[in-house]
Parts: C-alpha cells; sequence; structure tokens
C-alpha cells in the first residue's frame, strides 16, 4: 500500500512537471507599447495630438496676454476710477479668469478623447496582429513583456511586425 502510494505520488508530479513544460512551451511575450509606437499610424496620431495640443495652448497663451494686459491697464488705472468701476474690472477680470480656466479644462479633455479616439484603432489593430500571430505559431498565452521580470518564451514582436507590415 505504501509503495502503490509512492508511484501514484510520482505519477502525479510526473503529469504535473510535463503539464507545466507544455504551457511553458505555449507561452509568448510581446511589448505591446513598443510594437504600437513602431506602427506608422501611431506616428500620425501623435502628430495630429500634438498639432492640436499646440493650437490650444497658442490659444491659452494669447488669451494669458490678453488677461495681463488688461490686468496691468486696470492696476494703471485704478487710481482715477471709481470704487464701484474698479470692482466691475475686478469682477471683468474674475470673470475672464474662470473662462480661461475652464477651456484649459475643456481643452485637455478634448485631447484626452481625441488621443483616445485616435489610438483605439491602433491599439486594436495591434491586438489582432498578436492574435493572429500567436494563433499560427500555436501560443495560448502572450504576455506583456513591459510587465515581466523574467521572459523565457518566444518574443513575438519581430514576427507580428511583420503580420503588420512594418
Amino acid at each position: 500500500m505504501k509503495h502503490l502510494k509512492s508511484l501514484l505520488f510520482a505519477a502525479v508530479l510526473f503529469v504535473g512537471a510535463t503539464s507545466f513544460s507544455n504551457a511553458q512551451s505555449k507561452v509568448a511575450h510581446i511589448d505591446k507599447q513598443e510594437l504600437i509606437k513602431a506602427m506608422p499610424e501611431y506616428t500620425a496620431a501623435q502628430a495630429e495630438i500634438e498639432k492640436l495640443g499646440k493650437t490650444y495652448e497658442a490659444t491659452i497663451q494669447g488669451s494669458l496676454k490678453e488677461l495681463d494686459t488688461k490686468l496691468k491697464q486696470y492696476n494703471a488705472e485704478a487710481e482715477g476710477k471709481t470704487e464701484e468701476e474698479n470692482m466691475k474690472r475686478m469682477q471683468e477680470v474674475e470673470g475672464m479668469k474662470q473662462s480661461l480656466g475652464q477651456y484649459q479644462q475643456q481643452a485637455q479633455k478634448d485631447l484626452q478623447e481625441k488621443e483616445f479616439n485616435l489610438l483605439k484603432p491602433i491599439v486594436e489593430k495591434a491586438d489582432n496582429a498578436i492574435k493572429a500571430v500567436a494563433k499560427a505559431q500555436g501560443f495560448q498565452y502572450v504576455l506583456d513583456s513591459a510587465m515581466l521580470v523574467v521572459a523565457d518564451g518566444k518574443d513575438l514582436m519581430a514576427d507580428v511586425k511583420k503580420q503588420l507590415g512594418i
């Protein structure tokens, strides 16, 4: 009976080790961020996002200069104006500051939305290429190597780039 238990234990260990080695052979890795950055669509999307960002930045800088000029003018004229006029001017300046802050927030939101909308199809294309290569080569799992400490499996980067034509 004791001999049977030892034999059964050895068989379980053998099956477990075999399964583990088979599982390892069906695991690959790829640095998905590096792949996406290598895609021409990504470069075009980044250029479009950067262009939009510069447009917003130019508008914001122009508004800041206008606000600064108006503030300097109002401060210089403050002594010659009544208390009521100075209060109206301060309210006007505060309103301009609030509008500028709202514009900055909206610009940031628009940039993030634009980036998401431009990158989503690129990420999907990369994912589909990774899946196609993994399936063609018989891999069950593909891990993102940017998160791995040790990567002994096959790196699919070259094959996926070939699949994408880059």
